[in-house]
Protein backbone atom coordinates (compact mmCIF):
# COMPACT_ATOMS: atom_id res chain seq x y z
CA UNK A 1 0.00 0.00 0.00
CA UNK A 2 2.73 2.47 0.96
CA UNK A 3 4.62 1.74 -2.25
CA UNK A 4 1.44 2.26 -4.29
CA UNK A 5 0.80 5.67 -2.66
CA UNK A 6 4.35 6.80 -3.29
CA UNK A 7 4.11 5.69 -6.91
CA UNK A 8 0.84 7.59 -7.31
CA UNK A 9 2.25 10.83 -5.86
CA UNK A 10 5.26 10.57 -8.14
CA UNK A 11 3.05 9.88 -11.17
CA UNK A 12 0.79 12.82 -10.36
CA UNK A 13 3.83 15.06 -10.10
CA UNK A 14 5.12 14.04 -13.52
CA UNK A 15 1.66 14.37 -15.10
CA UNK A 16 1.42 17.92 -13.76
CA UNK A 17 4.88 18.76 -15.08
CA UNK A 18 3.90 17.54 -18.54
CA UNK A 19 0.75 19.69 -18.35
CA UNK A 20 2.73 22.87 -17.78
CA UNK A 21 2.61 23.13 -13.98
CA UNK A 22 6.35 22.92 -13.44
CA UNK A 23 8.03 25.81 -11.63
CA UNK A 24 11.67 24.81 -11.21
CA UNK A 25 11.75 22.83 -7.92
CA UNK A 26 8.47 24.20 -6.50
CA UNK A 27 4.97 22.75 -6.34
CA UNK A 28 3.77 19.56 -4.68
CA UNK A 29 1.04 16.94 -4.56
CA UNK A 30 -0.04 14.73 -1.68
CA UNK A 31 -2.18 11.78 -0.62
CA UNK A 32 -3.75 11.21 2.78
CA UNK A 33 -2.00 8.46 4.74
CA UNK A 34 -4.51 5.59 5.15
CA UNK A 35 -3.33 5.08 8.75
CA UNK A 36 -4.03 8.70 9.66
CA UNK A 37 -0.40 9.66 10.29
CA UNK A 38 -0.29 12.63 7.90
CA UNK A 39 0.32 13.03 4.17
CA UNK A 40 2.52 11.40 1.57
CA UNK A 41 4.07 14.31 -0.32
CA UNK A 42 6.95 14.81 -2.72
CA UNK A 43 10.17 15.83 -1.06
CA UNK A 44 11.61 19.28 -1.69
CA UNK A 45 14.41 20.30 -4.06
CA UNK A 46 13.13 18.25 -7.02
CA UNK A 47 11.22 19.43 -10.05
CA UNK A 48 7.82 17.85 -10.58
CA UNK A 49 9.16 15.99 -13.62
CA UNK A 50 11.94 14.44 -11.50
CA UNK A 51 9.75 12.89 -8.82
CA UNK A 52 10.07 9.14 -8.35
CA UNK A 53 8.59 6.96 -5.64
CA UNK A 54 11.72 7.22 -3.49
CA UNK A 55 11.36 11.02 -3.55
CA UNK A 56 8.01 10.86 -1.76
CA UNK A 57 7.86 10.83 2.02
CA UNK A 58 5.37 10.81 4.89
CA UNK A 59 4.95 14.08 6.82
CA UNK A 60 2.85 14.42 9.97
CA UNK A 61 0.72 17.48 10.90
CA UNK A 62 3.63 18.91 12.93
CA UNK A 63 5.98 18.69 9.96
CA UNK A 64 8.02 15.69 11.06
CA UNK A 65 9.14 13.29 8.33
CA UNK A 66 7.98 9.87 9.53
CA UNK A 67 9.00 7.73 6.57
CA UNK A 68 11.13 8.22 3.51
CA UNK A 69 14.00 10.56 2.86
CA UNK A 70 14.72 14.05 1.59
CA UNK A 71 14.10 17.62 2.63
CA UNK A 72 10.52 18.43 3.58
CA UNK A 73 8.51 21.06 1.67
CA UNK A 74 7.92 24.07 3.90
CA UNK A 75 4.33 24.42 2.68
CA UNK A 76 3.19 21.04 3.98
CA UNK A 77 0.48 22.82 6.10
CA UNK A 78 -1.52 23.45 2.92
CA UNK A 79 -2.00 19.70 2.67
CA UNK A 80 -2.29 18.67 6.31
CA UNK A 81 -4.65 21.44 7.35
CA UNK A 82 -7.02 20.99 4.43
CA UNK A 83 -7.24 17.28 5.12
CA UNK A 84 -7.77 17.97 8.83
CA UNK A 85 -11.04 19.81 8.14
CA UNK A 86 -12.13 18.00 4.95
CA UNK A 87 -12.64 14.27 5.60
CA UNK A 88 -13.90 13.98 2.01
CA UNK A 89 -10.50 15.06 0.66
CA UNK A 90 -7.97 12.33 0.05
CA UNK A 91 -5.48 14.37 -1.97
CA UNK A 92 -4.24 17.92 -2.47
CA UNK A 93 -2.35 19.60 -5.32
CA UNK A 94 -0.50 22.91 -4.97
CA UNK A 95 1.29 24.29 -8.04
CA UNK A 96 2.13 27.62 -9.68
CA UNK A 97 0.73 27.32 -13.23
CA UNK A 98 1.37 30.53 -15.16
CA UNK A 99 -2.06 31.28 -16.60
CA UNK A 100 -3.91 30.61 -13.34
CA UNK A 101 -1.48 32.83 -11.46
CA UNK A 102 -1.89 35.56 -14.08
CA UNK A 103 -5.69 35.45 -14.14
CA UNK A 104 -5.97 35.50 -10.34
CA UNK A 105 -3.62 38.49 -10.18
CA UNK A 106 -5.96 40.52 -12.42
CA UNK A 107 -8.73 40.27 -9.84
CA UNK A 108 -11.14 38.78 -12.37
CA UNK A 109 -13.42 35.90 -11.58
CA UNK A 110 -13.02 32.71 -13.54
CA UNK A 111 -15.70 32.67 -16.24
CA UNK A 112 -16.95 29.65 -18.19
CA UNK A 113 -15.93 30.96 -21.60
CA UNK A 114 -15.20 27.35 -22.62
CA UNK A 115 -15.94 23.89 -21.31
CA UNK A 116 -13.04 23.88 -18.87
CA UNK A 117 -14.25 26.40 -16.28
CA UNK A 118 -17.58 24.62 -15.93
CA UNK A 119 -15.83 22.06 -13.75
CA UNK A 120 -15.60 24.77 -11.08
CA UNK A 121 -18.04 27.60 -11.82
CA UNK A 122 -20.54 28.30 -10.33
CA UNK A 123 -19.95 29.11 -7.53
CA UNK A 124 -16.96 31.39 -7.98
CA UNK A 125 -13.53 29.93 -7.36
CA UNK A 126 -12.52 31.41 -3.98
CA UNK A 127 -9.47 33.65 -3.66
CA UNK A 128 -7.01 33.54 -0.76
CA UNK A 129 -5.48 36.97 -0.17
CA UNK A 130 -4.27 36.63 3.41
CA UNK A 131 -0.70 36.53 2.14
CA UNK A 132 1.10 35.94 -1.14
CA UNK A 133 4.05 34.53 0.81
CA UNK A 134 4.56 30.84 1.46
CA UNK A 135 2.09 29.00 3.66
CA UNK A 136 4.59 28.14 6.37
CA UNK A 137 2.47 27.67 9.50
CA UNK A 138 -0.46 25.55 10.57
CA UNK A 139 -2.41 28.76 11.23
CA UNK A 140 -1.95 29.90 7.63
CA UNK A 141 -2.78 26.39 6.46
CA UNK A 142 -6.07 26.58 8.36
CA UNK A 143 -6.77 29.98 6.79
CA UNK A 144 -6.27 28.45 3.36
CA UNK A 145 -8.57 25.56 4.27
CA UNK A 146 -11.21 28.00 5.52
CA UNK A 147 -11.09 29.98 2.27
CA UNK A 148 -11.34 26.80 0.20
CA UNK A 149 -14.41 25.77 2.19
CA UNK A 150 -16.16 22.84 0.54
CA UNK A 151 -14.83 23.76 -2.90
CA UNK A 152 -12.57 21.90 -5.31
CA UNK A 153 -10.20 24.74 -6.22
CA UNK A 154 -8.69 27.87 -4.76
CA UNK A 155 -6.59 30.72 -6.13
CA UNK A 156 -3.71 31.72 -3.87
CA UNK A 157 -3.51 35.22 -5.32
CA UNK A 158 -0.02 36.22 -6.56
CA UNK A 159 1.17 32.73 -5.62
CA UNK A 160 -0.51 29.66 -7.14
CA UNK A 161 -3.47 27.30 -6.94
CA UNK A 162 -4.81 24.55 -4.72
CA UNK A 163 -7.04 21.74 -5.95
CA UNK A 164 -8.45 18.85 -3.97
CA UNK A 165 -10.24 15.58 -4.60
CA UNK A 166 -11.32 12.34 -3.04
CA UNK A 167 -8.41 10.81 -4.95
CA UNK A 168 -5.15 12.19 -6.25
CA UNK A 169 -6.31 11.37 -9.76
CA UNK A 170 -9.26 13.74 -9.31
CA UNK A 171 -7.20 16.50 -7.69
CA UNK A 172 -4.63 16.27 -10.48
CA UNK A 173 -7.23 16.42 -13.25
CA UNK A 174 -8.81 19.42 -11.53
CA UNK A 175 -5.46 21.24 -11.49
CA UNK A 176 -4.89 20.52 -15.18
CA UNK A 177 -8.40 21.65 -16.16
CA UNK A 178 -8.20 24.80 -14.00
CA UNK A 179 -5.03 25.94 -15.74
CA UNK A 180 -6.63 25.25 -19.14
CA UNK A 181 -9.68 27.29 -18.13
CA UNK A 182 -7.55 30.24 -17.07
CA UNK A 183 -5.49 30.09 -20.27
CA UNK A 184 -8.64 30.04 -22.39
CA UNK A 185 -10.09 33.04 -20.55
CA UNK A 186 -6.92 35.07 -21.01
CA UNK A 187 -6.84 34.08 -24.69
CA UNK A 188 -10.46 35.15 -25.12
CA UNK A 189 -9.83 38.52 -23.54
CA UNK A 190 -6.74 39.13 -25.64
CA UNK A 191 -8.91 39.47 -28.76
CA UNK A 192 -11.03 42.29 -27.33
CA UNK A 193 -14.72 42.57 -28.07
CA UNK A 194 -17.36 41.35 -25.66
CA UNK A 195 -16.64 37.90 -24.23
CA UNK A 196 -19.57 35.63 -23.53
CA UNK A 197 -19.87 32.73 -21.12
CA UNK A 198 -22.39 30.14 -19.95
CA UNK A 199 -24.90 31.15 -17.33
CA UNK A 200 -25.32 29.22 -14.07
CA UNK A 201 -27.87 26.61 -15.18
CA UNK A 202 -25.96 25.86 -18.39
CA UNK A 203 -22.67 25.60 -16.49
CA UNK A 204 -24.13 23.13 -14.02
CA UNK A 205 -25.56 21.06 -16.87
CA UNK A 206 -22.22 21.05 -18.68
CA UNK A 207 -20.45 19.99 -15.49
CA UNK A 208 -22.76 17.00 -15.23
CA UNK A 209 -22.43 16.13 -18.91
CA UNK A 210 -18.67 16.66 -19.29
CA UNK A 211 -17.00 16.16 -15.90
CA UNK A 212 -18.79 13.15 -14.45
CA UNK A 213 -16.77 10.48 -12.63
CA UNK A 214 -16.13 8.28 -15.65
CA UNK A 215 -14.94 11.21 -17.76
CA UNK A 216 -12.55 12.46 -15.06
CA UNK A 217 -11.13 8.96 -14.76
CA UNK A 218 -10.69 8.79 -18.53
CA UNK A 219 -8.91 12.16 -18.54
CA UNK A 220 -6.47 10.85 -15.92
CA UNK A 221 -5.83 7.75 -18.04
CA UNK A 222 -5.22 9.96 -21.07
CA UNK A 223 -2.75 12.16 -19.19
CA UNK A 224 -0.83 9.07 -18.08
CA UNK A 225 -0.81 7.65 -21.62
CA UNK A 226 0.47 10.95 -22.96
CA UNK A 227 3.21 10.99 -20.33
CA UNK A 228 4.17 7.41 -21.20
CA UNK A 229 4.26 8.24 -24.90
CA UNK A 230 6.44 11.27 -24.29
CA UNK A 231 8.83 9.23 -22.13
CA UNK A 232 9.04 6.53 -24.76
CA UNK A 233 9.76 9.07 -27.49
CA UNK A 234 12.51 10.76 -25.48
CA UNK A 235 13.98 7.42 -24.43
Amino acid sequence: MTHDIRELVSLSSRVLAAAGHGDLIWGHTSCRDPEGRGVWIKSAEWGLEEVTADRVHLVDPEGAVLAGEGARHSEYPIHTEIMAVRPDVGAVVHTHPPHAVALAATGQSLRPVSHAANMFVPPEVPRFTGTADLILTRELGRDVADELGDGTALFLVNHGIVTVGATLQDATVAAVVLERACRQQLLTQSFGGWPTWSDGPESRAKREHIYHDRARSAVWDYLVRRLDASSAASG
